[in-house]
């Protein structure tokens, strides 16, 4: 599918500050960008680069005075997505993971699966394999936790919204995430463009890895499973960020799409994938 992807964010600048935008889609097996533009206004010089093993591209902008900062970003890109027989997914231990996953076994900032393994294992300890237990983690998240707009900050974590029940489309990846990783399921955090996703907005959700492939999970349900434009991935929020700031701008304006260019989608959603027995994994 064709997605045209785009963001406008306005800074008020009371002094210097720098900038760490993860703006920009990725390029991966089956995510391809046509064109893309970042530009800002006034003009200050745009400073690319790329960590996390090399995938996720970040732009460093630094601002010296007081007064306005815009930021916009515009792409066309595709995105392909596999559809996989939940049947056909072979159960996989710690023993034979592949290395790729073994980074995302871990605790991390925002996901502390050391402080959930025991709620974990009360919820989720009676299930086998890694998928049957991230499709259930998933689905209790979006059984148990409330989706409030606002009702999270930026040092909010997984044990957080777990004790307060409620939490945005990155607390509900965070959640996820602990406890997966807390069953020893290897799980990472994903930011996105999200078509049909209303209010507009970045979106966040989570992959599990079984068997050299990423299957992508969404607690909040809030956007079709294939109209997600990777930005980034990573341990957790702190890893993909849409914005990490040193200073103290104040954010004035917050515009997000993301638009179908041509015909024919069909959503894929958690109903879909169950009524079907399926899993999907974005390429």
């Amino acid at each position: 599918m064709n997605f045209r992807v785009g963001c406008e964010l306005d800074y008020n600048l009371n002094n210097a500050a720098t900038f760490l935008f993860a703006l920009k889609c990725l390029e991966t097996g089956g995510q391809h960008i046509a064109s893309e533009s970042l530009t800002t206004s006034p003009e200050v010089d745009i400073e690319e680069f790329r960590i996390v093993s090399g995938m996720n591209r970040f732009s460093r902008i630094r601002t010296h005075n007081p007064g306005t900062l815009g930021i916009r970003y515009t792409a066309d890109v595709s995105i392909s997505a596999k559809l996989v027989d939940v049947s056909e997914i072979r159960p996989e231990g710690t023993a034979e993971l592949n290395p790729e996953g073994i980074p995302f076994l871990f605790p991390s900032r925002y996901c502390q699966s050391d402080r959930m393994r025991q709620q974990a294992h009360a919820i989720f300890g009676h299930l086998e394999g890694s998928h049957t237990i991230a499709s259930a983690v998933s689905d209790w998240v979006f059984a148990n936790i409330a989706y409030v707009s606002g009702s999270s900050g930026e040092t909010s974590s997984a044990v957080d919204t777990m004790e307060q029940r409620q939490g945005v489309c990155r607390d509900f990846a965070h959640l996820g995430i602990a406890m997966c990783r807390a069953l020893n399921v290897p799980a990472r955090y994903v930011t996105a463009y999200a078509y049909q996703l209303n209010p507009p907005d970045f979106h966040a959700c989570f992959e599990v890895f079984i068997n050299e492939w990423w299957y992508l999970f969404d607690p909040t349900r809030l956007a079709p499973l294939n109209g997600l434009v990777r930005i980034a991935t990573g341990r957790d929020a702190a890893d993909a960020a849409v914005c990490t700031i040193f200073g103290d701008p104040q954010l004035t304006k917050s515009m997000v799409s993301c638009e179908l260019s041509g015909s024919g989608f069909q959503a894929v959603t958690r109903d879909t994938l169950v009524g079907n027995n399926q899993a999907i994994a974005l390429l």
